[in-house]
């Protein structure tokens, strides 16, 4: 396949079977973050679910390209951990949206990612995997059973082969618990009233997730996504293009009730992976969310200790993605302030470290 124009002018669009199930093949970044966002905050679930099916379909006709639309892992697990309220959330989403459109539409996203280095980026995922697994530990405990059968339905997928299915396959799980308490949900349409921040979201805490949470977009939602798609598809998308879509996603989106909301390697090399090939699969994903929104009820009767076990293997697997690094120990120790501390805390030691580092050597 010869090499695209930076946005097709004729996108592919096929709903053949492989495009279903490399749509599953994204979720699987997708729907165990939000649904812990859901259950362990006031954020409508039904909301964060429209914001994501409207960008599936927004962007990969856009693109013509089977594209991730992923949340904004470090935001995310912030506020699961307890670390940013909601409020904090949604300012740091609008604060990385302004930054992102910035830094993209003015073609500076490659100048700034040479002052981050890749292990420090790959230090701040590595913290954000251990604020998951904490709170994944501590959620697991509070049934310990629950979470037992939790564990060894993942194993089971794992050793069948299916290893990135295995959270999607234990949030199944939860759910069916859930619907066995709650029965089928009724259809409700969520609202899309505005559902702006309050002020008090306007923290040191909001700004310091703000650059931790830019720290991972520049290294995996802009740098590595605009890689994987040039490999996988033949695709000229610059890391300044995507930056722009991300940015603008999250202030047209946020203002709404959405999850901040990015690009991301992980969503499309899971698409890809399960066979995705067109935007077809970002239609077809985007109908699913769309759907599943309609029926959210049953989130509040989802099993904590289960959400502990989803949270752990989503953890995992970013952890995975940390320790394929250029230099460990500057990634383990970037991870280790991180959990110890606070992101904000590691991005910052993390760029004084390395730029003396490469100065002196």
């Amino acid at each position: 396949m010869g090499a695209v124009s930076r946005f097709r002018n004729h996108v592919d669009v096929s709903f053949a079977s492989n495009e279903l199930t490399g749509a599953l093949g994204d979720s699987v970044t997708v729907l165990p973050i939000v649904v812990a966002v859901g259950a362990l905050t006031e954020l409508s679930l039904g909301r964060m679910l429209l914001g994501f099916g409207a960008f599936q379909i927004v962007w990969g006709l856009r693109y013509g390209l089977p594209i991730s639309v992923e949340p904004m892992k470090a935001l995310a697990a912030l506020t699961i951990g307890g670390a940013l309220g909601v409020d904090e959330l949604l300012v740091a989403g609008l604060l990385s949206g302004v930054v992102l459109l910035g830094v993209g539409t003015t073609g500076a996203l490659g100048r700034i990612a040479r002052y981050v280095g890749e292990p420090v980026t790959r230090g701040i995922q590595l913290a954000v995997a251990l604020i998951l697994l904490e709170t994944g530990v501590e959620l697991s405990l509070g049934d310990p059973t629950l979470a037992l059968a939790g564990v060894v339905a993942a194993v089971v997928v794992i050793a069948v082969g299916y290893r990135r299915a295995s959270a999607l396959v234990v949030l199944g799980l939860g759910l069916a618990i859930a619907l066995a308490a709650t029965g089928l949900p009724q259809p409700t349409l969520p609202s899309v009233a505005l559902a702006l921040p309050d002020a008090n979201g306007l923290s040191r805490a909001a700004a310091e997730a703000t650059a931790a949470q830019l720290a991972m977009t520049v290294g995996n939602a802009a740098v590595a996504t605009a890689l994987l798609l040039s490999e996988y598809y033949d695709a000229d998308v610059t890391p300044d293009d995507l930056a722009t879509s991300m940015g603008a996603m999250n202030l047209a989106a946020i203002p709404f009730g959405a999850l901040p909301m990015c690009h991301g390697s992980g969503g499309v090399a899971g698409k890809y992976a399960f066979g995705a090939r067109t935007a077809g699969s970002n239609v077809i994903l985007g109908g699913l969310y769309g759907v599943a929104a309609l029926g959210t009820a049953v989130v509040t009767a989802f099993p904590m200790a289960v959400l502990g076990v989803v949270l752990a293997l989503v953890a995992v697997e970013l952890g995975q993605s940390a320790l394929g690094t250029d230099h460990l120990p500057t990634t383990v120790a970037v991870g280790a302030v991180g959990l110890l501390t606070n992101v904000g805390v590691a991005f910052v030691a993390g760029i004084v470290w390395w730029t003396a580092r490469e100065k002196l050597l």
